[in-house]
């Protein structure tokens, strides 16, 4: 079957047991908690972009004890959210979220808020952020598609071993036509449907003897046929641009006042790579030239 099709199992029949195995198995993360709040969740879901879980916490706990509430980040200057950012990666990320919070201090009072379309009118949020602070912080009804969920719905429900490179209107109408109809139920499906993929349903070393729909699964029941389409996307980090705007990143944050050119030098042999990502540093608002041939983190 296609994506574009119904499951031959009935929807229902999957809401049961993943979301009883999501009551049983679910990990306890800082952001699932009540207390966490709206904003915690907002946090989290920035953080959590391309991110291990493990790599997130300890900076997650530091960010929302120095930022309780958007209004606390907002008042900060935005090269402090990419300081406290620090080795989580795609730092442009901090000052989305700062961006975000200066919104929302402004435009809502100081509370993340709860329409998804208020969400989305945010600046450095997307149609995925919206739907999952809307979904894990309101309870509310909405199609919720990570990396995670789309491979248990390609798999589970389309038969395929993993997704396409980017998500399809095929896949939003799929997660549409699987979501439960009362809100409060549809939420925990979200929530479940990404843990049983973060834990069970993996990209390798898939382990189907504790998946809760292993006898309804599509690509299973078919034998697991191996993924035929397009080559997955590797990702590459050692010797590439990103390494070396890291560890520009890196002597920046670690200053407490501007750097010199010299001190940022010494970080790359290759002249012309360093230049270059040095540049799209200042491009994109991470770092601040100084008239003075110095260079900082931004303070506005």
């Amino acid at each position: 079957m296609t994506a574009t099709t119904s499951t031959h199992t009935p929807p229902a029949s999957l809401h049961t047991p993943v979301i009883g195995w999501f009551e049983q198995h679910a990990r306890d993360l800082p952001w699932r908690r009540p207390e966490a709040g709206a904003w915690g969740v907002m946090v989290s879901e920035f953080m959590l972009q391309q991110t291990p879980v493990s790599r997130v916490l300890p900076v997650y706990e530091r960010w929302v004890a120095r930022w309780p509430r958007p209004a606390d980040l907002a008042a900060d200057a935005p090269g402090e959210a990419v300081r406290a950012w620090g080795r989580l990666g795609y730092p442009r990320r901090a000052l989305r979220l700062h961006g975000a919070a200066q919104a929302i201090t402004e435009r809502h009072g100081g509370d993340v808020p709860s329409e998804h379309n208020q969400l989305l009118a945010l600046p450095g949020i997307g149609e995925y952020t919206a739907a999952a602070v809307a979904s894990f912080a309101y309870g509310q009804r909405h199609a919720v598609l990570d990396t995670n969920v789309r491979r248990v719905f390609a798999r589970a429900a389309t038969g395929i071993q993993y997704p396409p490179n980017a998500t399809t209107a095929a896949e939003r109408k799929l997660a549409r036509a699987l979501l439960p109809e009362e809100d409060e139920r549809a939420a925990r499906w979200a929530a479940a449907t990404m843990e049983l993929g973060a834990l069970v349903c993996t990209a390798k070393n898939e382990d189907c003897s504790q998946c809760p729909i292993a006898g309804q699964c599509a690509w299973l029941l078919a034998g697991k046929p191996a993924h035929q389409g397009p080559p997955r996307r590797g990702q590459t980090y050692a010797g590439t641009d990103r390494q070396v705007r890291g560890r520009l990143l890196a002597v920046l944050r670690e200053a407490v006042a501007p750097v010199g050119q010299s001190a940022l030098d010494a970080v790359w042999d290759e002249p012309v790579q360093r230049a270059r990502a040095l540049d799209g540093l200042v491009a994109d608002g991470l770092v601040e030239p100084l008239p003075d041939g110095q260079y900082r983190l931004p303070l506005t």
